[in-house]
C-alpha cells in the first residue's frame, strides 16, 4: 500500500492551517510526522482520519481516492478518549464494533489483545482504577483490535515506563512487518529515530523537510568527527580550538576539508587511546530543532 496526501490546504475562518502539504507513506514502514505545536500536525491528521475534510488537495490510497468505507484506519489520540468509569472490556468491545466487526469478533479480539498487553485480569476494571501507563496500553487496543490497515499514533509512548514501552515497541514493529501503514507524531525523537525511515516536519503549515532520515543526515557536511577517548583532556589540549568538549570523554573536531577525516582518524588512533571515532552526523533532534524553528 502507498498512502500519498497531495497538496493539502486547509483554512479555518481566515486563518490558513495547511499551505500544500504532499507527503507519502508506504506499507511496511514507519513515517514520522513531526512538528512544532501548532505546526498543522494534528489537522493533518484528522484530515486523514476523515474527521474534516480538506480545502484543497486529495488524499490516496495506491495512487486512487481513499475510500473510507473499504479502508480501516486505527487511531491512538495524544488526548485519551475512553470512559473512566466504565468497565474495559465492555468498552473495548464497543469502540470494535463501532469500527465494523461483529459482536464476537469484537469480543476474541479485545481479549487477545488484552492477553498480548499483560492486561487479562483487568476485563472488568473500570479505566480509572488502571496507572497511566496501562490507561495508555487500553487506549492503544482500541486502535489495533479492528485489525486497522493504516494505523496512526499520535504521542504513543507518552506516560509508558521502559518496560511498558519495549512492550509497545513489539507491538509496533509487529504492525510494520504485517505490512501496515504506520504513521508516527512524536516529540520523543528516538522512538522517531528507531522506527522511522522516511519523515516530514511541518512548520507553520508547510512542509519544511522531508525525506528518507538517513539520506537528510547524509546531506549535510562531513567535516567534523566525534572522538570518544579516555585521553580526551590531552587531545583537547593539543588539538586547541578545533577541538570541542561535549562532555567527559567525547569530543568534537571540528575538520578544514571533509577529505581530512581518513587522515586525522589515523593520527588519532596513532597516537592517543581511542574508544571511538566517527564522522558526526546530526540527530534527529538537531534537524528538528534546525527545520522547525520560528526561522524557518
Amino acid at each position: 500500500m502507498i498512502l500519498e496526501l497531495r497538496n493539502i490546504e486547509k483554512s479555518f475562518g481566515e486563518k490558513q492551517v495547511l499551505q500544500g502539504i504532499s507527503l507519502k507513506a508506504e506499507g511496511g514502514q514507519a513515517f514520522g510526522l513531526l512538528g512544532r505545536n501548532g505546526a498543522g500536525k494534528t489537522t493533518t491528521i484528522r484530515i486523514l482520519m476523515d474527521v474534516f475534510p480538506p480545502n484543497r488537495g486529495e488524499i490516496l490510497l495506491d495512487g486512487r481516492p481513499i475510500d473510507y468505507h473499504k479502508v480501516s484506519l486505527g487511531y491512538l489520540p495524544e488526548e485519551r478518549g475512553l470512559y473512566p468509569k466504565k468497565p474495559i472490556g465492555q468498552q473495548l468491545v464497543y469502540f470494535a464494533q463501532l469500527k465494523g466487526m461483529k459482536h464476537s469478533e469484537a469480543v476474541t479480539a479485545t481479549r487477545r489483545w488484552l492477553e498480548r498487553l499483560g492486561m487479562g485480569e483487568y476485563e472488568k476494571k473500570r479505566l480509572d482504577t488502571l496507572s497511566k501507563g496501562n490507561q495508555q496500553k487500553i487506549q492503544l487496543i482500541t486502535a489495533l483490535a479492528h485489525n486497522p490497515d493504516i494505523i496512526v499514533l499520535d504521542e504513543p509512548f507518552s506516560g509508558l515506563d521502559p518496560v511498558n514501552a519495549g512492550l509497545l515497541k513489539d507491538v509496533v514493529k509487529e504492525q510494520i512487518q504485517q505490512g501496515k501503514i504506520v504513521l508516527f507524531s512524536s516529540h520523543q525523537m528516538n522512538y522517531i529515530e528507531e522506527f522511522c525511515q522516511n519523515i516530514a516536519i511541518l512548520n507553520q503549515g508547510k512542509i519544511a523537510i522531508s525525506g528518507n532520515l538517513e539520506h537528510i543526515k547524509r546531506s549535510y557536511p562531513r567535516d567534523r568527527l566525534t572522538i570518544f577517548s579516555p585521553q580526551y583532556q590531552e587531545i583537547l589540549s593539543h588539538l586547541g580550538s578545533r577541538c570541542q568538549l561535549i562532555q567527559p570523554g567525547e569530543l568534537l573536531l571540528h575538520l578544514d576539508r571533509p577529505d581530512q577525516k581518513q587522515e586525522v582518524m589515523g593520527n588519532l588512533v596513532t597516537h592517543y587511546d581511542i574508544d571511538r571515532v566517527q564522522v558526526y552526523e546530526p540527530s534527529l533532534n538537531d534537524i528538528f530543532v534546525e527545520y522547525a524553528g520560528d526561522h524557518v
